[in-house]
């Protein structure tokens, strides 16, 4: 039995989750969400949402802490939401936004300029002496993860002076120059 896919997920005050024709629909403050479940049954009784799988074939049992983890996911999108912050690391690399529209000058002959989706909310933050951030915000993990690496694919940071776009928090590998 998978250890993620037998735990229970609550239903928090405010969230509504409707199961029909194999979808899971999860509403909630910060909006509404949407998952297709194959192979794995969904029962919603008493604000707790079960997961269970008819066999034990290993693509049921692959499926069954996945799906759990993807509901558990939304509910917790659709209540608090989530937050990935980017820096830009490098002398002259500078992020601007207007609405949803982000401006990347990070090296290149050109500004990137990225039209991002309307369910990403993105602020950047600039302050002297210190490297800008990005922030993006959005109900959707899946979303906000797969923004964010696209943003550092268009510099990814160097294991020599670090300079690029990563992640705040990030820990770079970092190498030696040649040595004289």
């Amino acid at each position: 039995m998978s250890r993620i896919g037998k735990s229970p997920v609550t239903i928090p005050e405010g969230v509504t989750v409707e199961h029909k024709d194999g979808v899971v629909t999860v509403k909630g403050k910060l909006g509404e969400l949407k998952q297709e479940v194959k192979d794995i049954d969904v029962k919603i009784e008493d604000n707790v949402i079960t997961f269970e799988r008819s066999s034990e074939k290993s693509d049921q049992k692959a499926k069954h802490g996945l799906y759990r983890a993807l509901v558990n996911n939304m509910i917790e999108g659709v209540t608090n939401g989530y937050t990935k912050s980017l820096e830009l690391v490098g002398v002259g690399y500078r992020a601007t936004n207007q609405g949803n529209k982000l401006d990347l000058a990070v090296g290149y002959s050109h500004n990137i300029v990225l039209d991002l989706a309307p369910e990403i909310k993105v602020e950047t933050i600039s302050e002297k002496g210190k490297n800008p951030i990005v922030k993006l915000t959005s109900h959707d993990k899946q979303l906000v993860g797969q923004v964010a690496a696209k943003i550092r694919s268009f510099r990814a940071p160097e294991p020599y002076k670090g300079k690029g776009i990563k992640f705040v928090g990030e820990q770079l590998r970092r190498k030696a120059g040649k040595s004289a």
